[in-house]
Protein backbone atom coordinates (compact mmCIF):
# COMPACT_ATOMS: atom_id res chain seq x y z
CA UNK A 1 0.00 0.00 0.00
CA UNK A 2 2.89 2.49 1.24
CA UNK A 3 4.42 2.01 -2.73
CA UNK A 4 0.97 2.66 -4.40
CA UNK A 5 0.56 5.72 -2.13
CA UNK A 6 4.28 6.64 -3.30
CA UNK A 7 3.64 5.91 -6.90
CA UNK A 8 0.22 8.43 -6.99
CA UNK A 9 2.33 11.42 -4.99
CA UNK A 10 4.92 10.97 -7.50
CA UNK A 11 2.44 11.09 -10.56
CA UNK A 12 0.98 14.43 -8.84
CA UNK A 13 4.07 16.12 -8.49
CA UNK A 14 5.30 15.00 -12.07
CA UNK A 15 1.63 16.85 -13.04
CA UNK A 16 2.07 19.65 -10.95
CA UNK A 17 6.22 20.36 -12.58
CA UNK A 18 4.37 19.68 -15.99
CA UNK A 19 1.85 22.70 -15.27
CA UNK A 20 4.84 24.69 -13.80
CA UNK A 21 7.08 24.22 -16.69
CA UNK A 22 4.15 25.11 -19.11
CA UNK A 23 2.87 28.39 -17.67
CA UNK A 24 6.88 29.37 -17.27
CA UNK A 25 7.14 29.02 -21.44
CA UNK A 26 4.14 30.73 -21.82
CA UNK A 27 5.59 33.62 -20.20
CA UNK A 28 9.20 33.32 -21.80
CA UNK A 29 9.68 35.26 -25.28
CA UNK A 30 8.55 33.02 -27.74
CA UNK A 31 11.11 33.84 -30.13
CA UNK A 32 13.80 31.90 -27.88
CA UNK A 33 11.36 29.31 -27.12
CA UNK A 34 13.73 26.20 -28.65
CA UNK A 35 16.22 27.62 -26.26
CA UNK A 36 14.14 28.07 -23.07
CA UNK A 37 12.84 24.37 -24.10
CA UNK A 38 16.29 22.83 -24.05
CA UNK A 39 16.95 24.70 -20.83
CA UNK A 40 13.96 23.58 -19.05
CA UNK A 41 14.71 19.98 -20.42
CA UNK A 42 17.73 19.59 -18.87
CA UNK A 43 16.73 20.99 -15.73
CA UNK A 44 13.94 17.77 -15.48
CA UNK A 45 14.74 15.76 -18.24
CA UNK A 46 11.48 13.43 -16.71
CA UNK A 47 9.17 15.89 -18.49
CA UNK A 48 11.19 15.70 -21.92
CA UNK A 49 8.71 13.77 -23.85
CA UNK A 50 5.70 15.64 -22.17
CA UNK A 51 7.21 19.16 -23.07
CA UNK A 52 8.24 18.46 -26.52
CA UNK A 53 4.42 17.11 -27.26
CA UNK A 54 3.00 20.21 -25.68
CA UNK A 55 5.17 22.86 -26.54
CA UNK A 56 4.54 24.84 -29.95
CA UNK A 57 7.66 25.59 -31.48
CA UNK A 58 8.43 28.29 -34.12
CA UNK A 59 7.91 26.74 -37.81
CA UNK A 60 10.65 26.02 -40.00
CA UNK A 61 11.41 26.50 -43.24
CA UNK A 62 12.43 24.23 -46.25
CA UNK A 63 12.86 23.43 -50.00
CA UNK A 64 11.27 20.92 -51.99
CA UNK A 65 13.97 19.39 -54.28
CA UNK A 66 11.00 18.12 -56.98
CA UNK A 67 8.95 21.47 -57.40
CA UNK A 68 11.37 24.31 -56.07
CA UNK A 69 8.66 25.35 -53.52
CA UNK A 70 9.08 26.13 -49.67
CA UNK A 71 7.25 24.61 -46.89
CA UNK A 72 6.92 23.99 -43.26
CA UNK A 73 8.27 21.38 -40.64
CA UNK A 74 6.44 20.38 -37.78
CA UNK A 75 5.88 17.25 -35.99
CA UNK A 76 2.28 16.65 -38.16
CA UNK A 77 4.15 15.91 -41.24
CA UNK A 78 7.38 14.14 -40.19
CA UNK A 79 7.97 10.60 -39.92
CA UNK A 80 11.31 10.01 -37.94
CA UNK A 81 14.14 11.94 -39.42
CA UNK A 82 12.19 12.93 -42.44
CA UNK A 83 9.40 15.30 -43.24
CA UNK A 84 7.18 15.11 -46.41
CA UNK A 85 6.23 17.94 -49.06
CA UNK A 86 3.30 18.76 -49.25
CA UNK A 87 3.94 20.10 -52.87
CA UNK A 88 5.46 16.50 -54.24
CA UNK A 89 3.92 14.04 -51.47
CA UNK A 90 7.37 12.71 -50.39
CA UNK A 91 9.61 12.73 -47.76
CA UNK A 92 13.25 14.57 -47.47
CA UNK A 93 15.08 12.05 -46.63
CA UNK A 94 13.74 10.03 -49.14
CA UNK A 95 11.54 7.35 -47.20
CA UNK A 96 10.45 3.67 -48.49
CA UNK A 97 7.71 3.61 -46.10
CA UNK A 98 6.41 7.31 -44.72
CA UNK A 99 2.80 7.87 -43.87
CA UNK A 100 1.02 9.15 -46.54
CA UNK A 101 -3.05 10.40 -46.83
CA UNK A 102 -5.26 8.49 -48.60
CA UNK A 103 -5.89 9.39 -52.51
CA UNK A 104 -9.32 10.57 -51.53
CA UNK A 105 -7.63 12.84 -48.59
CA UNK A 106 -4.47 13.76 -50.56
CA UNK A 107 -6.87 15.05 -53.16
CA UNK A 108 -8.03 17.23 -50.51
CA UNK A 109 -4.65 17.99 -48.98
CA UNK A 110 -3.70 19.16 -52.45
CA UNK A 111 -6.78 21.55 -53.19
CA UNK A 112 -6.19 23.05 -49.28
CA UNK A 113 -2.67 23.74 -49.89
CA UNK A 114 -3.61 26.10 -53.17
CA UNK A 115 -6.51 27.37 -50.77
CA UNK A 116 -4.61 28.70 -47.74
CA UNK A 117 -1.63 30.16 -49.83
CA UNK A 118 -3.97 32.16 -51.24
CA UNK A 119 -5.18 32.81 -48.45
CA UNK A 120 -2.06 33.38 -47.18
CA UNK A 121 -1.01 35.97 -49.73
CA UNK A 122 -4.43 38.30 -49.24
CA UNK A 123 -3.66 38.59 -45.47
CA UNK A 124 0.28 38.69 -45.13
CA UNK A 125 1.91 39.49 -48.82
CA UNK A 126 4.53 37.55 -48.12
CA UNK A 127 5.11 34.07 -46.11
CA UNK A 128 4.86 30.29 -46.62
CA UNK A 129 2.25 28.12 -45.71
CA UNK A 130 1.51 24.44 -45.46
CA UNK A 131 -1.78 21.98 -44.95
CA UNK A 132 -1.09 18.33 -43.91
CA UNK A 133 -4.16 15.84 -43.65
CA UNK A 134 -4.10 12.39 -42.05
CA UNK A 135 -6.63 9.32 -42.22
CA UNK A 136 -9.19 8.86 -38.79
CA UNK A 137 -11.48 5.84 -38.30
CA UNK A 138 -14.38 8.64 -38.55
CA UNK A 139 -13.00 11.11 -40.74
CA UNK A 140 -9.71 12.76 -41.17
CA UNK A 141 -7.55 15.88 -39.25
CA UNK A 142 -5.62 18.34 -40.70
CA UNK A 143 -3.10 21.07 -39.56
CA UNK A 144 -2.70 24.73 -41.87
CA UNK A 145 0.81 26.23 -41.14
CA UNK A 146 1.49 30.12 -41.81
CA UNK A 147 4.61 31.66 -41.41
CA UNK A 148 5.79 35.12 -42.12
CA UNK A 149 8.96 36.77 -41.22
CA UNK A 150 9.42 40.33 -41.11
CA UNK A 151 12.47 41.31 -43.48
CA UNK A 152 13.94 43.46 -41.45
CA UNK A 153 13.58 46.95 -43.18
CA UNK A 154 13.37 50.18 -41.29
CA UNK A 155 15.53 48.33 -38.27
CA UNK A 156 11.92 46.21 -37.32
CA UNK A 157 12.64 42.35 -36.97
CA UNK A 158 9.68 40.12 -36.70
CA UNK A 159 7.77 36.62 -37.16
CA UNK A 160 4.26 35.57 -36.97
CA UNK A 161 3.83 32.06 -36.44
CA UNK A 162 0.02 30.32 -36.63
CA UNK A 163 -0.40 26.83 -36.45
CA UNK A 164 -4.32 25.09 -36.78
CA UNK A 165 -4.98 21.77 -35.74
CA UNK A 166 -8.52 20.65 -37.05
CA UNK A 167 -10.72 17.32 -36.13
CA UNK A 168 -13.21 16.46 -38.62
CA UNK A 169 -15.55 14.13 -37.64
CA UNK A 170 -17.92 13.37 -40.65
CA UNK A 171 -21.27 12.03 -39.53
CA UNK A 172 -22.81 8.84 -41.45
CA UNK A 173 -24.84 10.95 -43.79
CA UNK A 174 -21.36 12.68 -44.99
CA UNK A 175 -23.72 15.85 -45.41
CA UNK A 176 -22.99 17.40 -41.93
CA UNK A 177 -19.29 17.06 -40.00
CA UNK A 178 -18.37 18.47 -36.77
CA UNK A 179 -15.26 20.14 -36.60
CA UNK A 180 -12.84 21.06 -33.51
CA UNK A 181 -10.48 23.53 -33.94
CA UNK A 182 -6.97 24.24 -31.62
CA UNK A 183 -5.20 27.60 -32.97
CA UNK A 184 -1.79 28.85 -32.14
CA UNK A 185 -0.32 32.06 -32.98
CA UNK A 186 3.29 33.04 -31.45
CA UNK A 187 4.37 36.91 -32.28
CA UNK A 188 7.56 38.56 -31.81
CA UNK A 189 8.86 42.03 -32.85
CA UNK A 190 12.39 43.69 -32.26
CA UNK A 191 12.93 47.09 -32.87
CA UNK A 192 16.69 48.80 -32.71
CA UNK A 193 16.53 52.51 -33.42
CA UNK A 194 19.05 55.50 -32.56
CA UNK A 195 15.98 57.46 -29.99
CA UNK A 196 14.75 54.24 -28.05
CA UNK A 197 17.17 51.69 -28.30
CA UNK A 198 16.54 47.57 -28.49
CA UNK A 199 12.75 47.12 -27.87
CA UNK A 200 11.73 43.39 -27.76
CA UNK A 201 7.81 42.13 -27.80
CA UNK A 202 6.49 39.15 -28.04
CA UNK A 203 3.67 36.80 -27.09
CA UNK A 204 1.78 33.55 -28.02
CA UNK A 205 -2.08 32.72 -27.75
CA UNK A 206 -3.83 29.27 -27.66
CA UNK A 207 -7.63 29.11 -28.41
CA UNK A 208 -10.19 26.49 -29.46
CA UNK A 209 -13.78 26.60 -30.72
CA UNK A 210 -16.07 23.96 -31.64
CA UNK A 211 -18.92 23.65 -34.44
CA UNK A 212 -21.33 22.09 -36.58
CA UNK A 213 -21.73 22.43 -40.48
CA UNK A 214 -23.37 20.88 -43.56
CA UNK A 215 -20.94 20.00 -46.30
CA UNK A 216 -21.87 19.88 -50.01
CA UNK A 217 -20.74 21.23 -53.00
CA UNK A 218 -21.67 24.58 -51.83
CA UNK A 219 -19.73 24.17 -48.66
CA UNK A 220 -17.44 21.73 -48.68
CA UNK A 221 -14.78 21.01 -46.09
CA UNK A 222 -12.19 23.45 -47.20
CA UNK A 223 -14.92 26.21 -47.12
CA UNK A 224 -15.99 25.54 -43.75
CA UNK A 225 -12.52 24.90 -42.46
CA UNK A 226 -11.01 28.33 -44.00
CA UNK A 227 -14.10 30.09 -42.14
CA UNK A 228 -13.24 28.77 -39.04
CA UNK A 229 -9.12 29.60 -39.27
CA UNK A 230 -9.96 32.95 -40.73
CA UNK A 231 -12.35 34.01 -38.01
CA UNK A 232 -9.75 32.56 -35.29
CA UNK A 233 -6.92 34.67 -36.87
CA UNK A 234 -8.95 37.71 -36.54
CA UNK A 235 -9.86 36.91 -32.74
CA UNK A 236 -6.54 36.26 -32.29
CA UNK A 237 -4.94 38.73 -34.00
CA UNK A 238 -7.11 41.48 -32.11
CA UNK A 239 -6.61 39.98 -28.69
CA UNK A 240 -2.99 39.93 -28.95
CA UNK A 241 -2.67 43.52 -30.48
CA UNK A 242 -5.06 44.55 -27.35
CA UNK A 243 -2.64 42.81 -24.81
CA UNK A 244 0.61 43.45 -25.96
CA UNK A 245 0.57 46.53 -27.79
CA UNK A 246 -2.05 48.05 -25.91
CA UNK A 247 -0.49 47.41 -22.58
CA UNK A 248 2.27 48.44 -23.48
CA UNK A 249 1.50 51.86 -24.73
CA UNK A 250 -0.12 52.20 -21.58
CA UNK A 251 2.92 51.74 -19.76
CA UNK A 252 5.17 53.57 -21.81
CA UNK A 253 2.73 56.96 -21.86
CA UNK A 254 2.73 56.33 -17.92
CA UNK A 255 6.83 56.62 -17.57
CA UNK A 256 7.12 59.51 -19.71
CA UNK A 257 4.55 62.20 -20.89
CA UNK A 258 3.59 62.45 -24.31
CA UNK A 259 3.79 66.41 -24.44
CA UNK A 260 6.73 68.09 -24.12
CA UNK A 261 7.98 70.56 -20.78
CA UNK A 262 6.79 73.70 -22.70
CA UNK A 263 3.62 72.55 -23.72
CA UNK A 264 2.73 71.17 -20.48
CA UNK A 265 3.45 74.60 -18.96
CA UNK A 266 1.83 76.33 -21.91
CA UNK A 267 -1.37 74.58 -20.75
CA UNK A 268 -1.24 75.15 -16.94
CA UNK A 269 -0.80 79.20 -17.85
CA UNK A 270 -3.98 78.67 -19.69
CA UNK A 271 -5.42 76.86 -16.87
CA UNK A 272 -4.64 79.63 -14.53
CA UNK A 273 -5.68 82.61 -17.09
CA UNK A 274 -8.60 80.80 -17.21
CA UNK A 275 -9.02 80.14 -13.60
CA UNK A 276 -8.63 83.69 -12.82
CA UNK A 277 -11.10 84.94 -15.90
CA UNK A 278 -14.33 83.35 -14.23
CA UNK A 279 -12.84 84.16 -10.61
CA UNK A 280 -13.19 87.96 -11.60
CA UNK A 281 -16.84 87.27 -13.20
CA UNK A 282 -18.16 86.30 -10.50
CA UNK A 283 -17.03 89.53 -8.53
Amino acid sequence: MGGAVAKDLGEVNTDRQLDCALDLMRRLPPQQIEKNLSDLIDLAPDLCEDLLSSVDQPLKIAKDKETGKDYLLCDYNRDGDSYRSPWSNTYEPPLDDGALPSDRLRKLEVDANSAFDQYREMYFEGGVSSVYLWDLDHGFAGVILIKKAGDGSKKIKGCWDSIHVVEVQEKSSGRQAHYKLTSTAMLWLQTNKAGSGIMNLGGSLTRQVESDSSVNDANPHIANIGKMVEEMENKMRNTLNEIYFGKTRDIVNSLRSVNSIQDQSKQKAMQAELFQTLKNRQK
